[in-house]
């Protein structure tokens, strides 16, 4: 994938992988996996093994309050996604067959699976660093809260955030996908932000169960403190171009790619116009790796011509079936 795609230019199929973020995670993920698949009990172990406590444990037994914790979820869901990718390395390797990504991205938090599956951090490096982002924007971040706004365009949305703006900071977080969009800001300017979408016409405006406004200049204590951070790990230039949340470019430096995990604590998740650039560079089939099935949902309604898999459903099936039935 390069930074200039020509969208009419005849290729082959080509393969993203995409990882998801906070929301993704349930108790039990990644059970049935660790038990056929010894790639990917290594990754859980490795991920307790560089955090110092029993974080498989929780994802596999809960309580559901615990692994909900920005703290706890974010590491869980890396590590549960790293899994997923190395059962599915494996699998590739003992039948001979070659994985090429033409690019990867990741949603929010998932943009660490994402490096790791780029070679472009350490995975011990990487489950630290999710764990103290998850840290720091609980114990740094302005209180507000976060609310998704479905079935309105993204025009109205964007006017009723300028108004919203009157009653404190508000802004659009993720742009999820057509008519889909969760907003971050202060309470009462999320609570009038909500009740106007729904006057307007809204199918769904409601407040979301999280604690802290992400993606939103109300981080900005955190992603100063976590950027610092950032600075002390060692990254490498990633061996598959990313895509970035903040604006959707192509990621190909070690520098780039930790300015994009540090400024995207403050700036909304463009993943609406991520997908649309990958698909314009060429990429026909998405995979997720990693928990859950939300970001297939999400590309089939960004671009519906594309194919999308899953690796997390239920059943022992080969992780390749899909990847090894498309055309080359």
């Amino acid at each position: 994938m390069t930074d200039s795609p020509d969208a009419s230019e005849q290729r082959s199929r080509s393969i993203a992988f995409v990882f998801p973020g906070q929301g993704s995670q349930y108790v039990g993920m990644g059970a049935a996996l660790i038990e056929r698949s010894p790639a990917a009990a290594s990754a859980f172990e490795r991920a307790d093994a560089a955090l110092g406590i029993p974080l498989s444990r929780m994802i596999l037994e809960g309580p559901a309050e615990e692994l909900d914790r920005t703290v706890n979820a974010q590491p869980a869901i890396l590590a549960t996604s790293v899994a997923f990718l190395e059962a599915m390395r494996a699998e590739a390797r003992d039948e001979g067959i070659t994985l090429s990504p033409a690019a990867m991205a990741g949603h929010s938090a998932g943009q660490y699976a994402a490096a790791v599956a780029a070679d472009a951090i350490d995975y011990a490096d990487a489950v630290r660093l999710v764990r103290e982002r998850g840290r720091i924007m609980q114990e740094r971040g302005i209180a507000g809260g976060m609310g998704a706004v479905i079935g309105l365009s993204d025009e109205q949305v964007h006017d009723i955030v300028a108004e919203a703006r009157q009653h404190g900071e508000i802004s659009v977080a993720n742009a999820n996908a057509p008519g889909q969009i969760v907003l971050s800001g202060v309470i009462p300017a999320l609570i009038f932000a909500l009740e106007m979408s729904k006057t307007v016409g809204a199918r769904k405006a409601a407040r979301l169960t999280v604690s802290v406004a992400s993606h939103s200049p109300l981080m900005r204590r955190a992603r100063d403190e976590f950027g610092r951070i950032l600075a002390r790990v060692p990254f490498r230039d990633p061996q598959v171009p990313m895509l970035g949340n903040v604006h959707a470019s192509v990621i190909n430096t070690a520098d780039g790619l930790r300015t994009e995990l540090t400024e995207h604590l403050v700036h909304g998740v463009q993943w609406t116009a991520t997908v649309r650039r990958m698909v314009s560079g060429g990429v026909t089939d998405f995979v997720e790796v990693g928990p859950g099935r939300i970001l297939s949902g999400l590309i089939r309604r960004i671009s519906p011509d594309a194919d999308t898999h899953t690796l997390d459903g239920s059943g022992g099936g080969s992780f390749l079936a899909t990847l090894r039935e498309m055309p080359a």
